[in-house]
């Protein structure tokens, strides 16, 4: 009786997906049947009979093609969990000049709607992905969609023959019914492996894609060694030079009032002293934050912990890393982790984080949670962002778990091609 029941249920839900894998599949060659119907109706006679049809055809397998491949990429994910790559070209963000012109990325324009709108037409035009999916458009039709149409067709088969008194019919309607329930629960598979083998991006897309993704995360990099670099000279001058720049005129002074004011003359000296103490520990912060000295000489976990020891939240650390480390890789890491415990102190407002390390044969996975009010998200030039940039240059990702309430939950992961 249960395998009956487990029977019943597999054709139901596989008539459900045949059913949508023949509407999808079968949009494009409805149009060219509208086309055909069209320019028959208009009849041959007409020298430009052939206009309006073929208009038809081409402007709705166009449009079409992306919806129905971005639904047999759905369909396939959701029944199967086969993700199935889009590698669509991702356009270039618009920015407004000095000038006032809008550029794309390929060309000027006078506004922004102007600049997008080119932008995708070029797009359009120029992505390899929209060749692949006309293609594919026409193929699944003949594949995918014509295995899936049988259950539909056998039901409609013997809805029409089982209606008619005549044996003849009822016999070919019971065939239908018959073919319908067979072939249910298999009839929709097969849209799997054409869509891995027609739809997956191409080793020339792929490669492109990963030439503009390294041309990207170069620039990041650059823009974060700049900003880098124009930080560590404003902290110099702005605080040790400038310390250092008072330091010498009191001692300058003090050598002056030696003989007349020798009092007024050791005030001064006191006070270069507390100055150069002071400018000591300014230098030692700046290279501190440059890079931690622990974090140079005992490495990443040694550094994580005594970082939690300075931590204003009562912070926990478990690790499990076999060796050492590479120091970018070390380096981007504790940033990391002290960015996300900053976060938790300044905008979660959170009492309590652990921090968890691990190596295995797939990578490095770095966790922080936090106990506090959640709400985490990625806001474009914040600091979430920029921490995915910094691990994206070691094909790392973040991944990030924090409801409104809490906790919050991020998740490193460097792959072991990086360490």
């Amino acid at each position: 009786m249960q395998q009956v029941v487990s029977w019943v249920s597999g054709a139901c839900v596989g008539f459900v997906r045949a059913c949508a894998v023949t509407v999808v599949s079968m949009l494009v060659p409805a149009v060219w049947a509208a086309a055909v119907a069209w320019g028959i109706r208009w009849g041959a006679a007409n020298p430009w009979s052939w206009v309006g049809p073929l208009v038809l055809v081409c402007v709705g397998t166009l449009a079409l093609s992306r919806p129905v491949c971005r639904s047999v990429r759905h369909l396939v994910a959701k029944w199967t969990a086969t993700t199935v790559p889009a590698g669509y070209r991702q356009a270039a963000p618009v920015t407004q000049l000095s000038t006032g012109h809008w550029w794309n990325g390929r060309s000027y324009e006078r506004t922004r709607r102007d600049a997008l709108l080119d932008q995708r037409w070029r797009n359009r035009w120029t992505d390899p992905a929209t060749w692949r999916d006309l293609r594919f458009t026409g193929i699944v039709p003949f594949t995918a969609g014509v295995v899936a149409a049988v259950p539909p067709a056998g039901v409609a088969v013997a809805v029409l023959g089982l209606g008619r008194p005549d044996l003849a019919p009822r016999l070919v309607g019971v065939l239908g019914l018959v073919v319908a329930i067979a072939t249910a629960p298999y009839a929709w598979r097969p849209v799997e492996p054409v869509a891995a083998r027609f739809l997956r991006p191409s080793p020339a897309m792929l490669l492109a894609d990963r030439v503009d993704e390294l041309t990207a995360q170069r620039a990041d990099t650059t823009i974060a060694q700049a900003a880098e670099i124009r930080r560590i000279e404003r902290d110099l001058h702005d605080g040790a030079q400038a310390r250092l720049v008072g330091l010498g005129l009191s001692l300058a002074t003090a050598e002056k009032l030696m003989e007349t004011d020798p009092e007024q003359a050791r005030a001064l000296l006191r006070e270069a002293r507390a100055g150069a103490t002071a400018s000591l520990t300014e230098l030692r912060e700046l290279v501190r934050g440059i890079n931690p000295p622990v974090l140079n000489e005992r490495g990443l976990v040694d550094a994580v912990c005594a970082f939690a020891l300075d931590s204003p939240l009562e912070t926990t650390v478990a690790a499990g890393i076999r060796g050492p480390l590479d120091p970018p890789i070390e380096s981007a890491l504790y940033f990391g982790i002290a960015e996300l415990v900053t976060n938790a102190v300044k905008h979660a407002h959170a009492t309590r984080a652990r921090i968890f390390l691990a190596q295995d044969d797939v990578g490095l996975v770095v966790e922080v949670e936090d106990d506090g009010r959640g709400g985490a998200e990625v806001r474009p030039g914040g600091g979430l962002e920029g921490l995915r940039r910094r691990l994206a240059v070691f094909d790392g990702t973040v991944e990030i778990s924090s409801p409104a309430g809490g906790p919050t939950r991020v998740r490193m992961m460097v792959p072991c091609a990086s360490l």
